[in-house]
């Protein structure tokens, strides 16, 4: 899965040793930049992915995750564990952006309200039984 947004909080490194060795983790919080902007706190793990990845405070990035659960004590949490973190160079996508203007000699585009069939008519597909 994929998410683009901006980094809004870096939380505090957490590091260990384990049987296989040390490890290093970081959480990380991004908002998205839809119309009701949504919040997700995402995990990189391993010190050589927080070092090329290079995540700060403010950038703009694409985020590639796995969601994954895990029981503890009969209660289940979710991870958000991030595999790739990009730098998202382009402004995201606006759906109310305006079109461009058309160029003469050009077919007009269709206008996104333009329904395919005129109100109080059928298709010529007449015979399914579809409710709708």
């Amino acid at each position: 899965m994929e998410l683009q947004g901006k980094i809004i909080a870096v939380l505090p490194e957490r590091s260990g040793e384990s049987a296989r060795g040390a490890w290093k983790t970081q959480d990380f919080v991004l908002e998205t930049h839809d119309a009701y902007p949504k919040k997700m706190v995402f995990n990189v793990f391993g010190a050589e992915r927080l070092e090329r990845f290079n995540i700060q405070a403010g950038q703009e990035v694409l985020v590639s995750f796995d969601i994954d659960a895990h029981e503890y004590q009969g209660r289940w949490y979710n991870t958000v564990r991030a595999f790739d973190v990009r730098s998202a160079v382009s402004a995201p996508m606006s759906t109310d952006a305006p079109m461009p203007a058309a160029t003469p000699g050009a077919p007009a585009a269709p206008s996104a309200s333009a329904a395919p069939f005129p109100a109080g008519t059928v298709s010529d597909n007449s015979s399914d039984d579809l409710p709708f």
